[in-house]
């Protein structure tokens, strides 16, 4: 299982993937789920999985090499597409090849074709985007009504985004939320866990601000997530118990 995230505000994008897969209990292994394609100052790209592994290696390493514009012939990648909607069309595409080359043997072996994509970044002279792009190939992109977007073990994370997240929360504050929404995850959910991954990118500047790696025992992530349970139990010790009164109260 994965959890991974993006948020879009004003001021940049945050990126941040766990690194954990498992084909089964007795099989667990550390994968970085957090691809970058930059050329610093023209563009930056990053691309979060979910999903089965080897289709999203095999989607990656199609999009790392290229593949033919059936028009053109000309090679193409996401290095040289010339927008970020162009970016996800070729991911949507990267899928769909690599589904018509592998879906057959898979589903012989009754195994689903499972794959997801967060896709963020800019490039130089246009607006900083989001997206997320599913298993047909087809995407969704972020919006400032929702900055944010989930694949994987995403139910666990949604509440702390949906409640502290919008479009102006300041750019490592939206790391902040992000690391919460990840511990969150993490405590109810034991197929997602450290080493986490995680990209900053500030608007308009076509390079990476922070490309750090949270690895088990970190001060800084210890302390959050020490803070975030005291906080939690601060906060349900000062609210008022139900005034409700108990069936045995009304009848007397």
């Amino acid at each position: 299982m994965t959890y991974c995230c993006g948020i879009l505000v004003r001021d940049g994008l945050v990126m941040i993937a766990d690194t954990r897969t498992n084909a089964g209990l007795d099989n667990v292994s550390t994968f970085r789920k957090l691809h970058i394609f930059s050329n610093p100052g023209e563009r930056i790209m990053a691309i979060a999985s979910a999903g089965n592994l080897a289709i999203s290696q095999s989607v990656l390493s199609t999009l790392t090499e290229g593949f033919a514009d059936p028009n053109t012939g000309e090679v193409e990648t996401l290095m040289n597409a010339p927008t970020m909607f162009q970016a996800a069309q070729r991911i949507g595409r990267a899928i769909r090849l690599v589904h018509a080359t592998e879906g057959p043997a898979l589903r012989s072996e009754d195994v689903s074709f499972d794959v997801s994509f967060l896709f963020g970044g800019q490039i130089k002279g246009s607006r900083m985007r989001l997206f997320m792009v599913y298993t047909a190939g087809n995407f969704i992109e972020c919006t400032t009504d929702t900055p944010y977007l989930q694949i994987g073990e995403h139910k666990y994370g949604k509440p702390v985004l949906d409640r502290a997240m919008h479009y102006d929360v300041e750019l490592y504050e939206a790391l902040k939320t992000g690391l919460i929404s990840m511990d969150s995850t993490m405590r109810s959910n034991l197929g997602v866990g450290l080493p986490i991954d995680i990209l900053v990118v500030r608007t308009d500047a076509c390079e990476a601000d922070l490309n750090h790696r949270i690895e088990a025992g970190e001060p800084y992530f210890h302390d959050l997530r020490s803070r975030w349970s005291a906080a939690l139990r601060a906060a349900h010790q000062n609210i008022p118990r139900p005034p409700y009164k108990s069936e045995t109260e009304t009848k007397n």
